[in-house]
């Protein structure tokens, strides 16, 4: 008997051990199955607000956005932030860009850019965008340097440049919102 539990011991460890790499892997430990979510709230003086969904889908996020009160047929920046504090005026409370791997600052659909670095919105006639695309190098899943859970969410008076240092010259601050756990 004693070989016997001994054995079963060695097996449940041993699946115990696959599945908890088998969570890590799907992204469970962020909110519902690597699911996130950022509410945008208006800086002082702005009417800018919205929503972003990121889910972990893989290796990649895929981020959907809904923000309204924008400049009608205008570009925005949109950047992820390394702060999840919106408590100042202005947001400048969520600091620069998320940047973990210290890279400069540009188009997030290629070459090097910051890991916070997002497609820049395109507002419609109503001061509406819409916009669903994958960012990579990022995870929602609740740790590791990479996570954008707990940083802060930035939409932009002006389209960002994708070229100016360190910031894409994408001007003041419209709202911010805090990523979390969905």
């Amino acid at each position: 008997m004693r070989v016997s539990s001994g054995l079963t011991l060695t097996a449940a460890l041993a699946a115990l051990a696959l599945t908890a790499g088998c969570n890590s892997l799907s992204g469970s430990q962020g909110g519902a199955e690597g699911k996130a979510v950022a509410r945008l709230q208006p800086t002082a003086g702005n009417t800018t607000s919205g929503s972003i969904t990121f889910e972990q889908q893989g290796h990649h996020v895929l981020v959907v956005a809904k923000v309204s009160g924008l400049k009608p047929n205008q570009e925005h920046g949109f950047h992820v932030h390394e702060k999840g504090d919106c408590s100042s005026p202005d947001a400048t409370s969520a600091g620069g860009h998320f940047n973990p791997n210290a890279a400069p600052h540009g188009d997030a659909t290629s070459g090097p850019h910051h890991a916070g670095d997002m497609p820049n919105l395109k507002a419609d006639a109503n001061g509406v965008a819409e916009a669903r695309f994958e960012l990579h190098g990022v995870t929602v899943v609740g740790s590791g340097a990479t996570d954008l859970l707990g940083r802060g969410v930035i939409v932009h008076a002006n389209r960002d440049d994708y070229v100016s240092q360190p910031v894409g010259n994408a001007g003041a601050r419209l709202a911010c919102a805090v990523v979390t756990p969905a």
